[in-house]
């Protein structure tokens, strides 16, 4: 294995020392992920920036970047090991949402969503996009998308909150929004999700589940992070009025509950920044792992004491969120982050990718037995 370059460069966020500079192999920082017996954990993929993620028709594994970037995974030869990257998109305006249907790439820019038609047979020499639609708002603060095709066969879209709290009258912020494949049919899902990074839908039930980052600058333990559950059109999620199951907003709490309020799922720890999450369908894992959610947390960053940058575990008791707990934890060591989780992604084999933008790479977790 190559060694990791070292990029001379360290940031002090509120009590984290955040580090790029690496001063390792892949191979001994993967040594500080902590699993559950029996799992491992090993390199797939060095792409920059490594944050949404999804795979295409023949298995060509696309990543999503704030950085302008599109990238191709290559499948390879073997499931472990630095796969081959190559760039499909480049100057786009914060591409961090990739969804795959039929044969095309769908690209979440911050205001339009792009396709790319048949790029699985040209990522060499991939075609000019095609805009879907370019309607949506602007705004730059929350305005990175992660999309996904529901089950309903509708492209599901986020709008976050343009702030760290506001209110607005534009029912397309701090929400939900889907389409139909060619753009058109846009409507607002879900109100009051102040930025959701990740979602998918419960294989039982086909409800959709997603995460909402909790608002800043109410000390280190308020308001949660939170998981929730949309089982149909038109629920309130709660802000800025309200945060978790019942925390009034200082600012906006005094104008009450909103209609259609509905709490979240599970309250998650303030500030870890919950970001991809998937129900694990897979076989690869043992049963007790099976149809449980996966969440990557990007730790915090403004906390006295940090907190996340792991992947946790929910587990479910028929349709309600039970328990909650790390399963791979180690990207913080001691004050100091040296990656930071963003999306996880399972794979046809049933083990599960997890990227990590501030490293700029893709891991593989899988079950080795024991």
């Amino acid at each position: 294995m190559r060694p990791t370059v070292v990029v001379p460069c360290i940031v002090v966020a509120f009590g984290v020392l955040l580090s790029t500079a690496t001063g390792g192999t892949a191979e001994h920082r993967l040594g500080d992920i902590r699993l559950p017996p029996g799992f491992r954990i090993a390199p797939y993929a060095d792409v920059p920036n490594a944050r949404s993620m999804t795979l295409g028709e023949k298995g060509t594994l696309f990543v999503g970047t704030r950085k302008g970037e599109v990238y191709a995974v290559l499948p390879g030869d073997t499931p472990e090991g630095t796969h081959r990257v190559v760039p499909i998109a480049r100057k786009l305006n914060s591409p961090n949402g990739v969804a795959f249907r039929g044969s095309a790439l769908y690209v979440a820019e911050i205001h339009r969503i792009l396709r790319y038609d048949g790029v699985e047979s040209r990522l060499r020499s991939p075609p000019d996009p095609v805009v879907v639609n370019d309607s949506l708002p602007k705004d730059e603060h929350h305005g990175w998308k992660f999309i996904r095709f529901g089950p309903d066969g509708l492209l599901y879209v986020p709008v976050g909150a343009p702030c760290n709290v506001c209110e607005r009258s534009d029912p397309r912020y701090a929400a939900i929004l889907r389409m139909r494949p060619d753009g058109t049919g846009l409507e607002v899902f879900a109100s009051g999700v102040r930025n959701t990074v990740g979602f998918d839908w419960n294989p039982g039930t086909g409800e959709l589940w997603f995460t909402d980052n909790g608002r800043d600058r109410m000390g280190d333990d308020l308001p949660p992070d939170e998981l929730n559950r949309a089982p149909r059109k038109g629920l309130h999620f709660g802000f800025p009025y309200v945060h978790g199951k019942n925390v009034p907003d200082p600012e906006f709490g005094a104008r009450g509950t909103p209609a259609g309020f509905t709490p979240p799922e599970r309250e998650l720890p303030a500030h870890v920044a919950s970001l991809g999450m998937r129900f694990y369908t897979g076989k690869m894992f043992p049963p007790e792992f099976r149809g449980q959610v996966f969440i990557a947390e990007h730790g915090s960053w403004n906390r006295s004491k940090p907190i996340g940058y792991r992947v946790s575990l929910v587990r479910l008791e028929g349709n309600r969120a039970a328990s909650y707990e790390a399963f791979a934890d180690g990207w913080l060591q001691g004050g100091r982050a040296w990656g930071r989780p963003v999306d996880v992604q399972e794979m046809p084999d049933g083990s599960l990718l997890v990227s990590d933008d501030m490293a700029g790479r893709i891991y593989r977790i899988s079950w080795a037995g024991g």
